[in-house]
């Protein structure tokens, strides 16, 4: 029978393949009827009355375009997107022939946005899909394909402001260290596309939008700066935040200028009203197609959250209570003292994290009904964030599942004839886009054994995580058995984890 690590492995990459590009575009796109042709998209129709046209920016848009064009045919008139800088170039090496366009593709492709900062290549791309948007008309179709990345890639300063003044003052705003979500409704409020603008220069053509979303509880207006969705800022939030950071007084001119005739409520709804947002891909699809194949395993399986975000190590420490806590169950000590114990733990590290929209309660009341003889699976996905120190090469999902097995180790080396020994453990967390920071791993796996095999290597597992060095802890064994390595996928919905849990 398979291991529990081929098992992780198996529910990471059919959760992956969920939101590739192709397969994804293909379950929610479908162009029906040759007289009177209709664009379906998950179940709403959209008459093909004249032109259809496609325009798309992102990380993931390349492969999205390519399984687009395949299924609008001939109706595709013409297309522009904007994708990083070589990515053309990656995937023809990685041999992702399906995500490339074919020689006589309609679309045009430009590269840009170097080391994923707006570059004047991007704001090509930008100009260029402004121009397009703006000679629609009222018959027309326009397809918006949107993923992660897609910020950087449509830099479009209102003008006179130029790119570079732009970038100054973001940086500017960064360095006073203004949160993320700051800086965006700064960068939007000067933009031309951001914040609903591409939307609003495509009217009256009707625009459809497949979004496949990089941001935790998928915001439309935040993902790739929402250029198809409704701001829900105004001028005078961008005002509060220059204010916030001493900045009002230290603006070019050109944005000066931008801000004082900037119209001061944001735009009404009624005028997106020739716009539908759909999101096509995102981290909770993947984790249910993850769920369903755990289930097809025989395991009994839960989904924590699509939403775990935080310091990696209180989201390892919630990973290590919740690992001892099944293993409780499994040895009939569900109802003692030590699991109300390790419950309380839980409440308590929740409530630190502020997961969005966990009921860890009732998350913690489904996980009591799990007798032990079903193996239990746990599965959950977000972004987590590491405080980098020292000068080592590694990932946030690699860390993550190093500090889950120390945890693990230690939980073990306290109790006396502890659960966790009588107990079979996995945990795997990786990226989907297949990069887990500068390394050519996705993630990793841990169990319970892992520091003692490295005690037996001779590693300081502590030592490696001082120096933010996972990759080269998880390097020095054999086989590289404990890397999860899957290449480039061409998709990206955050990442994911898998705790896999059997009585021995």
């Amino acid at each position: 029978s398979m291991s529990l690590r081929e098992h992780a492995l198996s529910l990471f990459c059919s959760a992956v393949d969920t939101v590739r590009p192709a397969p994804m575009l293909k379950r929610a796109v479908k162009l029906q009827g040759d007289r009177c042709p209709q664009l379906l998209v998950k179940g709403q129709a959209f008459p093909v009355k004249r032109d259809l046209y496609l325009v798309g920016f992102g990380k993931a848009v390349l492969g999205m375009a390519a399984a687009a064009e395949e299924i609008l045919g001939e109706h595709l008139v013409r297309g522009i997107i904007n994708v990083p800088l070589g990515i053309q170039e990656s995937l023809q090496r990685a041999g992702m022939q399906e995500m490339l366009l074919k020689p006589d593709s309609k679309i045009q492709v430009i590269e840009g946005a170097k080391n994923n900062l707006p570059d004047p290549e991007a704001l090509k791309g930008a100009v260029a899909i402004q121009e397009l948007a703006e000679g629609l008309t009222v018959d027309d179709l326009l397809l918006v394909l949107i993923s992660g990345g897609g910020s950087a890639l449509l830099p479009a300063p209102i003008p006179p402001i130029l790119l570079k003044e732009k970038e100054k003052l973001t940086k500017m705003l960064a360095s006073r260290g203004a949160a993320i979500q700051e800086l965006n409704i700064v960068r939007k409020t000067l933009s031309l596309l951001k914040g609903g603008g591409l939307a609003r220069l495509a009217y009256p053509a009707r625009v459809v939008s497949l979004i496949l979303s990089d941001v935790i509880g998928d915001p439309l207006d935040i993902i790739a700066s929402g250029p198809t969705a409704a701001s829900s800022h105004s001028v005078q939030d961008c005002l509060q935040i220059l204010a916030k950071y001493n900045l009002l007084h230290h603006l070019p001119k050109s944005v000066e200028t931008v801000l004082s005739s900037s119209p001061t409520k944001p735009t009404a709804l009624e005028d997106y009203s020739h716009v539908c947002n759909i999101i096509i891909g995102s981290n909770t699809l993947a984790l249910d197609e993850a769920k369903r194949q755990a289930e097809g395993l025989g395991y009994a399986t839960l989904i924590l959250s699509a939403a775990v975000c935080g310091e990696v190590g209180c989201v390892a420490t919630l990973y290590c209570q919740l690992i001892r806590l099944v293993c409780l169950g499994f040895a009939g000590l569900g109802e003692g003292t030590l699991s109300d114990e390790v419950r309380g733990n839980l409440l308590q590290l929740a409530a630190e994290l502020e997961i969005p929209g966990l009921n860890l309660a009732e998350f913690l009341q489904a996980l009591r009904g799990l007798g032990p003889e079903r193996p239990v699976c746990i599965l959950a996905g977000g972004e987590t964030t590491v405080q980098l120190q020292g000068t080592g090469k590694g990932g946030r999902n690699q860390e993550l599942a190093l500090r889950v097995g120390l945890g693990l180790h230690r939980a073990q080396a306290v109790e006396t004839s502890s659960p966790l020994g009588r107990c079979e453990i996995v945990f795997l967390s990786g990226g989907t886009d297949g990069q887990d920071g500068p390394t050519e791993a996705a993630g990793a796996f841990c169990s319970p054994e892992l520091v003692d095999e490295a005690l037996q290597e001779g590693l300081d597992v502590e030592a490696f995580l001082s120096n933010s060095d996972s990759y080269t802890f998880f390097s020095q064994f054999q086989g590289g058995h404990h890397l999860l390595v899957t290449g480039l996928t061409g998709t990206n919905v955050m990442d994911i984890q898998a705790i896999l849990i059997r009585a021995t």
